[in-house]
């Protein structure tokens, strides 16, 4: 909730606030494995029908749209991962898992890491601790049979966190979080001031599909660039990566870049990645525990 009037907050109030989340210690890694010169994170929200139903909404036509994802997205997607021998990591929510238990299997089999997406895709930022933490550990349990050893990985929906989050991501002993934004390459979060030992695959709008290709009646939004362009904005993020070593983190959705006139944007990345020379394709897990390791942070999350 937005307070009506900001600036009548005391500033020990304001600095609690500002420092309950923070950014810790870089965790670039003098070098990436087999020699690799950067690492490629790309990442897939596997929201499906919950992406309605975790707002609220009931609509069919919406609930449609979600199962879209699930029936021709991701099968989509899946076919360029394999064919060009590229790992990734999906979020999902329990719900999709529980709707669809061979899917999440699916993922695996494939090569692929399934990390926390929430219950039902709902907005964390607005529960209270003992919910957000209930619905955190029902979706642990949910994935860990499906995939066969405990997730280690959360993404909190929308990227709305509560003030209790990372304190439940610590707590879980997860090894990583990838929902927030104070940096371009991994770090360790710190709570309170104190480091927790979690890492952050940080995350940013502007590598996210979503935000450009859309289309939402309330709020009201149309896709307002072509895939041309979000192809560009992408490979200049992925080129940038590449010169600075460090790591091209990518969110896609299956029912927004599934589609006939943009799966090719994922083609031409991974093509346009290994054309770079030197990539590591890797799982948001992967990455974590390099960097952790690199870092010195201890053992977390295995």
């Amino acid at each position: 909730m937005q307070d009506a009037k900001p600036w009548m907050i005391p500033q020990d109030e304001l600095r609690s606030l500002i420092n309950r989340v923070r950014a810790g210690r870089t965790l670039q890694p003098a070098s990436w494995p087999d020699g690799a010169r950067f690492a490629v994170a790309l990442s897939f929200d596997c929201d499906h029908e919950s992406f309605e139903i975790g707002a609220g909404g009931r609509a069919i036509g919406r609930l449609a749209w979600g199962e879209f994802g699930r029936r021709v997205g991701l099968p989509r997607v899946l076919d360029v991962l394999h064919r060009h021998d590229v790992p990734a990591s999906f979020f999902v929510p329990a719900l999709c898992a529980v709707l669809d238990p061979d899917e999440t299997r699916g993922l695996i089999g494939a090569g692929h890491e399934v990390g926390m997406h929430g219950w039902v895709h709902e907005n964390n930022s607005l529960l209270d601790a003992a919910t957000e933490r209930e619905l955190m550990l029902r979706a642990h349990d949910v994935l860990t049979p499906l995939i066969g050893s405990p997730p280690v990985g959360f993404r909190s929906a929308n990227w709305d966190l509560s003030p209790n989050t990372i304190a439940i991501v610590a707590e879980m002993g997860l090894l990583y979080d990838s929902s927030l934004m104070a940096d371009e390459v991994p770090y360790e979060l710190l709570l309170d001031g104190r480091a927790t030992g979690v890492v952050e695959i940080p995350v940013e709008w502007l590598r996210d599909d979503a935000v450009y290709m859309m289309f939402n009646r309330t709020p009201a939004t149309r896709p307002w660039m072509t895939p041309d362009d979000v192809y560009s904005i992408f490979k200049r993020e992925l080129e940038a990566a590449a010169v600075e070593g460090s790591v091209f983190q990518l969110v896609m959705h299956p029912f927004v870049i599934g589609y006939r006139s943009r799966i090719w944007i994922l083609e031409a990345l991974i093509e346009a990645a290994k054309d770079l020379g030197g990539a590591w394709f890797a799982t948001h897990a992967d990455i974590a525990r390099w960097v952790r390791d690199a870092g010195g942070l201890g053992g977390r999350g295995e």
